[in-house]
């Protein structure tokens, strides 16, 4: 196991915890929510603040950022839209009842889940509301969106008149223990995807393989087909709640409240390795370049070896529980309920992990090498061993 040293950079300007952190598309800047009812955008270059999202009436609860907008969520039932460039508030959207708690933004889409039991959809441009996702018992969480077209063929579709227009879905997991998927275009409840015992928390789409993931409070995994509805595997290893998710390559990496982090091959349901040295939940985790980052309760940031399962390094400094972490340019940025945002060198972990691949991957050739030549030898032998026998 590395060292745990210390971070690049520690930023500060926060008043009150950072609820989540967001990465521009081109890389270029980073969003901070926090508890102090203010955003802040962050430049990746020199890790300086050059922006100040202030006018929410109550904490941010979840953040978003494109290249040229920036879109934030309160607790003052509100989202706002804001100029990357100037800071200004470009729009209100209004409608929600409570606690808007998750944001996703999908081409000109802007899709919004909330306490008040409703998901809702916004025109981006318009600052108005398109539609409105009511079936729910309880609080929306978590969201996903896809498009028909990504996972249905033509004879499958069997869609109103009106459906055929807008072919966009939008995925729901709600603390009512079901995951809902609706027409954007009606509203309309396409599928109710029952199984689960408890809240849902966290979903992941993999819509070229037709597959959605759920992660939930009743300890388990399910893994079902959107088109069909069907559920199709159950992961029930974990000893408490599930709550982040990350699929790489056919491997689904679980996050959860029994202080590990579980890998799984998608197609076969089999648990490969368990991450282990948690001293809390795991409330995060990031897969890169074959390194799995994760963020506990603990206060601690981590890297392990994603196939081996061994601890690389331990990120310290942190008083509170990481909500959210991301990776770029071989820098981790981790945020937390303290407060700060803190950036780390990684360049280390992924110049010792590129090594040991190139190393694996050089041993591999040659052991393939080899039973190139034995299979040769092999059919050699046999070749003698029938002109011997007259065959």
């Amino acid at each position: 196991m590395g060292n745990s040293g210390s971070a690049m950079k520690v930023c500060t300007d926060h008043q009150g915890g950072i609820n989540w952190l967001s990465l521009s598309p081109d890389g270029q800047r980073l969003l901070t929510g926090s508890e102090d009812g203010t955003a802040r955008l962050w430049s990746t270059a020199d890790s300086q603040c050059h922006g100040h999202f202030q006018g929410h009436e109550s904490y941010i609860t979840f953040c978003h950022l494109e290249n040229e907008a920036a879109f934030t969520c309160s607790a003052d039932h509100t989202i706002r839209k804001w100029d990357v460039m100037t800071g200004q508030c470009l729009a209100i959207y209004r409608g929600h009842t409570s606690i808007v708690n998750r944001i996703l933004v999908a081409k000109d889409y802007l899709f919004s889940g909330s306490y008040d039991r409703t998901a809702r959809c916004w025109s981006v441009d318009k600052e108005k509301q398109i539609q409105e996702f009511r079936g729910h018992r309880n609080c929306v969480l978590t969201l996903a969106h896809y498009s028909s077209r990504d996972v249905l063929e033509e004879e499958e579709e069997e869609e109103e008149e009106e459906e055929k227009v807008s072919r966009d879905l939008l995925v729901t997991g709600s603390t009512d223990c079901t995951v809902k998927v609706w027409w954007v275009s009606s509203g309309r409840c396409y599928q109710t995807l029952l199984g689960h015992t408890g809240a849902v928390l966290c979903l992941i789409l993999d819509a070229p393989n037709r597959e959605l993931f759920s992660g939930s409070t009743d300890y388990t995994i399910r893994t079902w087909n959107i088109v069909t509805g069907e559920q199709l595997k159950v992961f029930k290893e974990h000893q408490g709640s599930v709550i982040c998710l990350e699929l790489v390559n056919r491997h689904l990496y679980s996050g959860s409240a029994d202080r590990t982090v579980k890998c799984w091959l998608v197609d076969t349901g089999e648990r490969i390795q368990t991450y282990k040295a948690h001293k809390h939940s795991v409330s995060t985790l990031k897969y890169h370049a074959g390194i799995l980052f994760t963020g506990s309760g603990d206060a601690c940031a981590r890297a392990f070896n994603s196939k081996s399962g061994v601890l690389q390094k331990i990120f310290r400094g942190h008083k509170f529980i990481i909500n959210c972490i991301q990776i770029h340019n071989e820098l981790l940025y981790t945020a937390s309920h303290d407060g700060t945002l803190r950036i780390w060198d990684i360049r280390g972990i992924c110049k010792r992990n590129k090594r040991r691949l190139k190393k694996e991957r050089s041993a591999q050739g040659r052991s393939s090498q080899k039973g190139s030549l034995s299979r040769l030898f092999n059919n050699k032998v046999g070749c003698m061993v029938q002109q011997e026998n007259g065959e």
